[in-house]
């Protein structure tokens, strides 16, 4: 919805905010078409950890979308909710850890933390699949990914929500903050067992 409403000039401000914000040279960002039906004013954004040519990233990848519902439902605790996804191929042994799917989560807490991004109502999942490729397939060998869907209310400016997701999509693909110059040997998707 747009127009000119005290209403659309409220979401307006927040998509400005979302569409200045600027992001490490290694983590590529665009504007995609927004789910429908979610809630009446949405913006979505999807973003790709060093893409090949094709836009296409053997890295990690993620998707951000606010949404807007002046009635504020009872479940968002407040009139704003953004939901987030962000998934990364990891090493069969690093997928294989226990402890993944909770150091995942937590890397999504302090980057909210670090961003100065308040949340509340938050809650998501951390899954991670491990994978063996068989017949055609087998020459991929064994690989691992981890994905993480989180969802919460943000509390006063987004841009540091924005910026908290794109340093979790990051992270997960093995590029922590102040790496932006650092090479990655190849991408951690699959590794043949032949080797």
């Amino acid at each position: 919805m747009t127009g000119d409403s005290p209403v659309d000039a409220i979401f307006a401000q927040a998509q400005e905010l979302l569409r200045a914000v600027t992001f490490r040279e290694d983590f590529s960002v665009r504007e995609i078409p927004a789910p429908q039906g979610l809630a009446p004013y949405a913006i979505a954004l999807a973003g790709d950890v060093r893409p090949a040519e094709e836009g296409e990233s053997a890295y990690g990848t993620g998707r951000f979308v606010l949404l807007f519902d002046p009635s504020s439902p009872d479940v968002w605790e407040g009139p704003w909710r953004i939901v987030c996804f962000a998934q990364a191929p990891m090493e069969p042994e690093i997928g294989a850890d226990p402890l993944l799917a909770s150091v995942a989560w937590s890397w999504l807490r302090d980057a909210l933390t670090s961003h100065e991004a308040q949340a509340h109502a938050v809650s998501g999942t951390a899954t991670k699949t491990i994978s063996t490729g068989f017949g055609s397939l087998a020459a991929e060998g064994d690989g691992a990914q981890i994905e993480l869907r989180a969802s919460w209310s943000p509390s006063g400016a987004v841009d540091g929500h924005v910026r908290a997701w794109a340093e979790l999509v990051c992270m997960l693909a093995g590029l922590p903050p102040g790496s932006e110059q650092i090479e990655i040997f190849g991408a951690r998707h699959m590794r043949s067992t032949a080797e």
